[in-house]
């Protein structure tokens, strides 16, 4: 199956990426403490939503269409061109707010105004950062997967020899600037791969504004835009709680779980988004539509199940290695995060269906659903059980989704087409 081998070239990427963000981890740790991971948190988030709208939110629809109209060089050419002229557009307005309103950005996100140099210096990595995802996206659409996982490698490589080094020498300051300035720098090693593909030419980025082109490019864009703004911010509004009402420390122990979540779900998010996008863009027939998601389940969710299993028998020993004995308060949080994160993969699984097909008002509605869910049921929970209460949250927000996700593609996938017309 390709899947399987699609996993296994991505395997080496992300474990290369795993021990980058393990050594990574472990240096904050050592360096900053608990306080500084959850000020990192606070700014990760904000990349995300900076990164995504200077980008305009196309990286998937870029992978469907390019996927999708492969064999059509007209219909491709339509797609790369006027996805740049979207991206080049939403880059340079993001990147004058920046900044513009570099202070302001310190103040709220970091607290202090002597980090605006690092918005000042991210406004102009962040061009770079949205043509270096445009590149990916073509690179992923074309399913040029040793390419695309070689720049993965690289970038997992820059992102842990920055890091390690700023941090060590400049401390939080350090970290911060690591982080927005690494896009930046690997936006030149993609353009040393992408320059060799046989698709890359001038002329595929020189043509006209395409308005149906756009339209649908733009449901995209909607998706990936509600994603982008409802997960970091109802992040960032969690964490702020987490701050206010118990205390900083109580914040990084928070981020310490999730970021232990991150690492280990890339196994699967990752040669899930490099296959399993692309795979289910070009299914035209439902039933074989059904068996690819079933077969993905089959192979999937053991996977992620043995995982969750394996991190709550040794989460003693990953404490220790990834953190330092500060963090041990976090032990506590495991058991819930870990059951979510098997909830979450359950659910993203058919979330990506939604991407794959452009349902963009089912896949915007029920984004801002399980975030307001998230939100509201985090600050319950946390008032009423303390800090555990936030993984509490997590593992309902992720089983609310699944059973609502199951519902809806019941109804518009497996059902038989007589049992759906008479519902």
């Amino acid at each position: 199956m390709k899947l399987l081998k699609t996993s296994f070239l991505s395997g080496i990427s992300t474990l290369i990426k795993i021990l980058g963000g393990f050594i990574v981890n472990k240096v904050v740790a050592v360096y900053i403490g608990p306080s500084g991971l959850a000020m990192i948190g606070q700014f990760q988030n904000l990349i995300q939503i900076v990164s995504t709208l200077a980008d305009g939110a196309i990286y998937n629809g870029v992978v469907k269409y390019i996927a999708e109209y492969k064999d059509e060089p007209d219909e491709r050419t339509k797609i790369i061109t006027n996805a740049l002229y979207i991206i080049l557009t939403c880059a340079f307005i993001t990147c004058a707010v920046l900044l513009i309103f570099n202070k302001q950005l310190a103040i709220y996100f970091l607290k202090d105004e002597q980090y605006s140099s690092i918005f000042i210096i991210f406004a102009f990595t962040v061009i770079l950062f949205a043509l270096n995802s445009l590149f990916l996206s073509i690179l992923n659409g074309f399913k040029e997967i040793k390419k695309f996982i070689a720049i993965n490698i690289i970038s997992s490589i820059v992102t842990l020899i920055l890091v390690t080094l700023l941090v060590v020498y400049l401390k939080l300051y350090g970290a911060l600037l690591a982080l927005a300035a690494t896009q930046g720098i690997v936006f030149f090693f993609t353009l040393f791969f992408v320059v060799k593909s046989s698709w890359f030419d001038l002329k595929n980025f020189m043509g006209k504004i395409d308005k149906p082109t756009l339209i649908k490019l733009g449901k995209y864009s909607l998706m990936a835009l509600t994603t982008a703004l409802t997960i970091p911010l109802s992040q960032i509004i969690v964490r702020d709680f987490i701050t206010t009402t118990i205390s900083s420390d109580a914040a990084g122990f928070w981020q310490g779980v999730f970021k232990i979540s991150d690492v280990y779900l890339m196994v699967i998010t990752t040669s899930l988004s490099i296959y399993y996008l692309p795979r289910l863009a070009e299914i035209k027939d439902k039933s074989e539509l059904r068996k690819e998601i079933l077969q993905t389940y089959k192979i999937v969710m053991p996977i992620v199940t043995v995982l969750a299993v394996a991190i709550w028998l040794f989460k003693d020993f990953i404490i220790y290695v990834l953190f330092t004995e500060e963090f041990l308060p976090m032990k506590s949080l495991f058991l819930y995060q870990l059951i979510g994160d098997v909830f979450k993969i359950a659910a993203w699984l058919l979330a990506l269906i939604m991407v794959a097909k452009a349902m963009t008002r089912y896949y915007v509605a029920m984004e801002i659903i399980f975030s307001v869910i998230y939100v509201i049921s985090s600050i319950f929970f946390i008032k009423v059980y303390g800090l555990i209460g936030s993984t509490i949250s997590f593992a309902f927000t992720y089983f609310i989704s699944l059973f609502i996700l199951i519902y809806v593609f019941r109804k518009t996938l497996f059902l038989p087409k007589e049992s759906k017309s008479s519902a």
